[in-house]
């Protein structure tokens, strides 16, 4: 796993990574919602001359049923080449895939054959809950001391409180949880971290028992699911600052900090506003010697007729947006945003990060106007833009149609179907072009579902850098 020289896809800084050659594959989750078959591993080819562009080319099944993949990630990252880094010859082979609902971790080596991944270890529920006290894990982080893994649930019968787990980079054995004191913190979902400030950042959705059979009205109307953020400090591992968004802005998910190591902002995608079904985008930064956020984009949601919607929003007569991702491209010039419900992916130059502009729109799916995507025009789609990832250089951006199994069946109650779109970036003005010749969809999955995809070399949401 060592290597003499560092791992040639690991850049110190975000500048050189934007030179990095372009991808030849991704790798994505696809996994079976009646848990009757195993999930798998996808791997799609991404090589514009290649005869088999825009094709599934390879496919791994897990050897359990009922994991429900939804968040991987890489066993190590451009943060190896940090100073603190203890071993900076760590090699970006080892995709590191937690099933959501059985909360086993699967180790898979890409290296022998990059569209073949080999399971090489299983980590088992009870060693994740022996050692860390956690359960249902969820997001994966390579970080410079180890590789960083979220965890929504505890051990056990604990529905909570959430956290992170720590896995060994050598022997991917869980070391323990991180958190040497959590504070008032309790809910868990994403996290990220300001290396060279030593912060870390968390997020909000919910406990297993709250998100496992999807939205409960009386949750979301009553305003218990979260809606605040945390700062940590990253070398005490101890919580310093809870900043609440107001408990009408229901579930702060996904977290985009500046890839500019300098730089201390970043951004929160807000699922949705109980008072008017809008979603939002809050950008979180210093003020003085506090943490602050504040809400820079506002997205409505649109009038629809109650009989074109699922059950549980006739009753509102609109769709709300439901941004449940986003995303910074590496020279955090622009970010993209996902409307899973509207069927829209949009694309924000943020270059004054607290006055985002709207450069580009796209829109596919959703959950009333079904927008077929211009290489199948016959095609109507469910589902809509949902996990976003952007290639290295800017230019080029993934987004997968499928959000969480039992979310997809309460608002695409009819069936979310399973495609994978890419879109060309215009890096100069802005603007986002679906690629006709690049669109698997259907039968190419096999039947299963898509979620996260991730870049053979990396991508924009998988590397953190020490230098600017």
């Amino acid at each position: 796993m060592t290597r003499w020289t560092p791992d040639p896809s690991f850049y110190p800084s975000p500048r050189q990574a934007a030179l990095a050659p372009a991808e030849k594959l991704a790798y994505v989750a696809a996994f079976d919602r009646a848990a009757e078959r195993p999930d798998a591993l996808a791997v799609l080819d991404t090589d514009p001359d290649s005869p088999e562009y825009g094709r599934v080319v390879g496919w791994t099944d897990l050897p359990h049923t009922g994991d429900e993949l939804h968040h991987f990630g890489w066993n190590a990252c451009s943060s190896a080449l940090c100073p603190t880094a203890p071993h900076p010859h760590v090699e970006r082979r080892y995709l590191i895939v937690p099933g959501l609902r059985s909360s086993r971790v699967h180790v898979y080596d890409t290296k022998p054959d990059p569209r073949a991944p080999k399971l090489v270890k299983v980590i088992e529920p009870g060693e994740l809950a022996e050692r860390a006290g956690y359960s249902r894990p969820h997001t994966v982080h390579c970080g410079p001391d180890g590789i960083y893994l979220s965890a929504l649930g505890g051990a056990g019968d604990a529905d909570g409180p959430g956290g992170i787990a720590i896995l060994d980079h050598a022997t991917f054995d869980v070391r323990g949880a991180w958190e040497a004191d959590r504070g008032p913190q309790h809910l868990a979902y994403d996290f990220w971290w300001h290396l060279n400030h030593d912060v870390l950042v968390t997020s909000e959705w919910g406990t297993p028992s709250m998100i496992e059979d999807g939205i409960v009205g009386e949750l979301l109307l009553g305003r218990r699911y979260g809606h605040a953020i945390h700062f940590w400090d990253l070398a005490k591992r101890r919580h310093v600052q809870r900043v609440d968004l107001g408990d009408a802005y229901q579930m702060p998910l996904e977290l985009r900090p500046a890839h500019d190591p300098t730089q201390t902002y970043g951004f929160v995608g807000v699922v949705i506003s109980v008072e008017d079904l809008s979603a939002s985008i809050w950008l979180w930064h210093r003020d003085g010697e506090e943490w602050a956020v504040t809400k820079v984009i506002d997205i409505p949601a649109e009038p629809a007729d109650p009989a074109d919607l699922p059950d549980l929003l006739k009753p509102f007569g609109a769709v709300p947006p439901l941004v449940t991702d986003i995303d910074l491209s590496v020279d955090d010039r622009f970010l993209y945003v996902s409307c899973w419900g509207t069927g829209e992916l949009r694309q924000y130059d943020v270059g004054d990060p607290f006055h985002p502009v709207l450069t580009g729109s796209v829109r596919l799916g959703g959950i009333v106007r079904r927008t077929p995507h211009p290489g199948f025009p016959d095609e109507p789609l469910a589902g809509g833009p949902q996990m976003v990832e952007i290639s290295r250089d800017g230019r080029r951006v993934y987004v997968s149609n499928s959000l969480y199994g039992s979310w997809d069946d309460q608002f695409y109650p009819d069936g979310v179907g399973a495609w994978l779109a890419k879109l060309d970036i215009d890096t100069e003005a802005g603007g986002l072009t679906p690629d006709a010749r690049f669109f698997p969809h259907g039968e190419e999955f096999r039947g299963l579902r898509v979620h996260q995809t991730r870049l053979q070399g990396g991508d924009a949401s998988s590397d953190s850098y020490c230098f600017p």
